[in-house]
């Protein structure tokens, strides 16, 4: 026998048995991907805020077809890392499931929340630990020159306002309420923190509430377990409420001792839009 063919013949005799061959897997194709699209972010030039400023706004699902007028809820802490979206989220769920009014939702982002939310103190160590704060006034003028005028302008609004805030955002709601009753027609301030300034604001509540005029008006207050640095200021608030009864004037207090600081928000906030865009009864 010829060497080759004898060294071929001693390679199939001693190479291993091969495996069954396997058809491979077919390789399944990636699925398709698309964004999830929530609303629509603008920057807004703002000549007061001397800067661009981010506006998020969620329209009803049936906006673009239906020709009608919606009411508009803007929401303090608003940017889409703060409080736009899950407060947004409830917007939808009431449209989905039908029990609230269709209403669009704007977000105002946060910048700098001491500086755009809480009104001046005199507090020395507030003021050494933010130095910025206390310009409350400069922010309540650019929602209503600048914030409400884009939206009045660009969208189909029906006339019908709401404020909505939480913390120090709830500060700025009770504030408004008070200075500036005429803004909105409703105000939801949960967790606001009335200690600010010692609680400055809760006790001059009482003089500007008798400033006010009964114009109809809505004002939603509520508050969690957290401790007397937050409850002492808003019963101050809550007595001078009581104390100075304005026709005009519909408001509550919802105490909420299972809730804490961190845990309040999105239930307080549906049982505010419950309240505030019930679905007609049929």
């Amino acid at each position: 026998m010829k060497p080759r063919v004898l060294a071929l013949l001693l390679t199939l005799v001693l190479a291993p048995p091969l495996a069954h061959a396997q058809t491979p897997a077919p390789i399944a194709a990636a699925p398709a991907e698309t964004p999830i699209v929530i609303g629509r972010s603008y920057a807004l030039p703002s000549a007061i805020m001397g800067a661009t400023r981010e506006i998020n706004i969620w329209l009803p699902p049936g906006y673009a077809d239906s020709g009608k007028t919606y009411p508009v809820l803007y929401v303090l802490d608003g940017g889409q890392d703060q409080d736009f979206h899950h407060i947004s989220g409830l917007a939808q769920l009431g449209t989905v499931v039908g029990t609230t009014r269709d209403v669009i939702v704007v977000g105002i982002a946060s910048v700098d929340r001491r500086d755009e939310l809480a009104l001046p103190t005199t507090d020395p160590d507030l003021i050494a630990r933010y130095p910025t704060q206390g310009h409350s006034d400069r922010f309540r003028r650019f929602v209503a020159e600048e914030v409400q005028a884009f939206v009045e302008t660009s969208f189909r609004t029906s006339g019908e306002t709401a404020l909505m805030g939480e913390s120090l955002a709830g500060l700025f709601v009770v504030e408004t309420f008070l200075k500036e009753p005429q803004m909105f027609d409703a105000y939801v301030a949960v967790s606001p923190s009335l200690w600010w300034d010692g609680g400055e604001l809760a006790r001059q509540s009482g003089a500007q509430l008798r400033d006010q005029s009964n114009d109809p008006r809505t004002l939603i207050l509520t508050l969690g377990d957290e401790g007397p640095e937050m409850q002492a200021p808003m019963d101050v608030l809550t007595a001078n409420l009581r104390d100075h009864a304005l026709p005009g004037l519909s408001w509550s207090f919802t105490p909420r001792p299972t809730e804490s600081h961190a845990t309040i928000y999105h239930g307080a906030a549906l049982d505010a839009f419950r309240q505030l865009y019930p679905e007609p009864a049929k």
